[in-house]
């Protein structure tokens, strides 16, 4: 007796004994392939977009804080350069540009 495989992808699941059996009495080989549904929710999508949207904000966030520190240094630059430099004048009209240290 000759062994013949069973042809093509899907056929080495099939047990040989059944695909022996249906070809010598010409019935038909059923194959139940059992598809999995996902009913639930995608988990990997939803926290990948969560993460991104987090990153986002927490960069935000970020850019808002270097920006308060920067404007928070020329101020402070500004009023160390305008204690230095005193009053200023142009003919007539003296600006005070910091308080003196007697009022």
């Amino acid at each position: 007796m000759a062994r013949y495989d069973p042809p093509g992808i899907i056929a080495p699941h099939i047990p040989a004994d059944a695909y022996r059996r249906a070809e010598a009495t010409g019935a038909p080989v059923v194959i139940v392939v059992h598809a999995t549904d996902p009913s639930g929710l995608p988990w990997r999508r939803i926290l990948a977009s969560l993460a991104i949207a987090g990153a986002a904000a927490l960069g935000g966030w970020g850019l808002v804080v270097a920006l308060c520190a920067l404007l928070d240094a020329a101020a402070h630059t500004a009023t160390v350069i305008a204690g230095a430099a005193g009053p200023i004048g142009i003919g007539g009209i003296t600006l005070r540009l910091t308080r003196g240290k007697h009022l």
